[in-house]
């Protein structure tokens, strides 16, 4: 069984970490297949959204598998298979796992189904949408082990939740409930196990419905302004604003309401 599922459904790209046995940590097989998988999201302009989860309910991710995968990355194991080899040939491909740094606007809806610790959450923070069962747990233990976590959440979390708690997860390494991961903002939402994957199909197939063009837009220019100045800010804002008026779905969405019919964007 592969360590990544990847499926495409009604615009909605299905994308499963699959290692419940080592709680769905980072193998470099996952890793491979999820880089390549960004990639081929991206590019297919029938995908309008992605929903990412990982298999069972112990774990959504747990980081990199410390037994194999940071003795792999540090030298002290050297490759062997075909994603190994991969990995050694080319390093970024982790870095485009963990969306860190690529450009990818298509918006993810996560479906956190157990705990998301160190790499886990580090992945979800390049999520947009985020639905964890009750049981969930979120932290970044790197400090703990001497480590920093260095796939996006020195630079990301302080950007999406309070600096104080931010930097509390930071250097504690302490992990936080999926109660206090909802009152901090870093979760939407946070249901019963069995329900994590329908509220997450819930948002997935509403946002594959409006238009793919301007939901696209929409997330670029959020990421691409966050640090600039409100005018240079603005600016960005303006020319998105004007690729997305000048399209045909700007076009069908209006038509569409006033002749009361579901609009058929087509993403151009």
């Amino acid at each position: 069984m592969s360590d990544l599922l990847f499926e495409k459904r009604n615009h909605i790209a299905y994308l499963t970490l699959n290692r419940p046995e080592r709680r769905n940590a980072y193998s470099c097989e996952m890793l491979v297949k999820l880089a390549a998988a960004w990639h081929e999201i991206r590019d297919d302009s029938d995908m309008r959204c992605v929903l990412l989860t990982g298999t069972g309910t112990e774990a959504f991710c747990t980081g990199g598998d410390l037994k194999y995968f940071i003795p792999f990355l540090t030298g002290s194991k050297q490759p062997e298979t075909e994603y190994e080899h991969s990995i050694v040939n080319d390093m970024s491909q982790v870095l485009t796992a963990l969306l860190r740094p690529f450009e990818f606007y298509k918006p993810i809806v996560a479906a956190v189904n157990g705990d998301a610790i160190a790499g886990g959450m580090e992945l979800l923070q390049a999520t947009d949408i985020r639905i964890a069962a009750q049981h969930a747990r979120f932290g970044l233990a790197e400090a703990q082990r001497g480590l920093v976590p260095g796939g996006g959440s020195m630079t990301r979390l302080a950007r999406q939740i309070p600096y104080a708690k931010a930097m509390e997860i930071l250097l504690t390494g302490d992990p936080m409930s999926a109660d206090e991961a909802h009152r901090c903002g870093f979760v939407n939402d946070v249901v019963p196990q069995d329900k994590v994957l329908e509220r997450a199909q819930e948002f997935a197939t509403r946002l594959a419905k409006n238009g793919p063009l301007a939901i696209r837009k929409i997330k670029e220019c959020v990421l691409t302004t966050s640090g600039l100045t409100i005018n240079k800010a603005f600016a960005v804002e303006d020319r998105l604003s004007a690729e997305v008026i000048v399209s045909k779905d700007a076009r069908e969405g209006p038509r569409a309401f006033v002749e009361k019919r579901e609009p058929n964007f087509t993403g151009a």
